[in-house]
């Protein structure tokens, strides 16, 4: 198999559960969604060009509409992330109390801007519009969980703790997606740090 470079990136895996996926669609262009997410596990948590263009390949759809759907969806990456994926919610809750404060420790602590990746790869930072956790401001997601109820003065400590875990990444947010869409006897077995 190849994708406009020549190389493909799925593994024999990603493609038995592709093919998984299609069966449950009356069209295999259907399955386009899920294959993102398939595809930003296998490209490391994010869709360059040649992620993109295998799932065209693999779907049987133009690349210009795989492009189009990746680039509609605010859960595709299409720009390379920080193993960890710091999303600060700067909604009006959240932003009332405390999140801006959150948002430049985070920034001042790892040093980089929102939108930016650290130079070792292990955090990026991004503002989001509502989490929807107005509960317990701040709310910051990080891969599949919430953490919630953050002040500025947590944010030293917190980091540390994710630095050194190999929960709550990028791909393990991607392969998490993928299991729910599977059903658990349709699943091939997969480990993903």
């Amino acid at each position: 198999m190849s994708t406009c470079n020549g190389e493909s990136r799925f593994s024999d895996q990603a493609l038995a559960e592709l093919e998984a996926i299609v069966s449950h669609y009356p069209e295999r262009k259907a399955a386009v969604l899920p294959a993102l997410y398939v595809a930003q596990r296998e490209y490391g948590g994010w869709l360059p060009a040649a992620a993109l263009a295998e799932v065209a390949r693999l779907t049987g759809r133009p690349l210009t509409e795989v492009q189009g759907v990746a680039t509609y969806y605010t859960m595709y990456n299409l720009q390379p992330r920080g193993r960890h994926h710091l999303e600060v919610c700067t909604c009006l809750t959240c932003g009332c109390l405390g999140a801006y404060d959150v948002l430049h420790r985070i920034c001042a602590e790892l040093g980089v801007a929102p939108g930016e990746v650290t130079d070792d790869g292990a955090f990026s930072v991004a503002e989001a519009e509502c989490l929807n956790w107005c509960a317990e401001p701040t709310v910051v997601q990080v891969g599949d969980r919430y953490f919630t109820g953050l002040c500025s003065d947590d944010v030293p400590a917190w980091l540390r703790e994710l630095r050194g875990s190999d929960a709550h990444t990028v791909v393990a947010q991607a392969d998490s997606v993928v299991r729910a869409i599977l059903p658990a006897t349709e699943r091939p077995g997969r480990q993903v740090a």
